[in-house]
């Protein structure tokens, strides 16, 4: 009688979860995804609001020096 071959049934496994995780991390990022457009949508409507003077813009990083009166 044969041997099993141990090893080649554990790499097929490996594989299975590989798989099954990368499917479950798509599917994550697609769900994600769309929230995130009608969340952006919704604040799209409130991106009329001017910025307040001296504090960075959105998108824009904050300055680490001091501002000098």
């Amino acid at each position: 009688m044969a041997k099993t071959n141990f090893q080649y049934e554990k790499r097929q496994k490996e594989l299975e979860k590989k798989k099954k995780k990368e499917e479950k991390l798509k599917r994550k990022l697609e769900k994600g995804s769309s929230s995130e457009t009608e969340a952006e949508a919704e604040e799209g409507a409130d991106e009329s609001v001017e910025p307040v003077p001296g504090e960075p813009a959105a998108g824009e990083p904050a300055s680490d020096e001091p501002k000098q009166p």
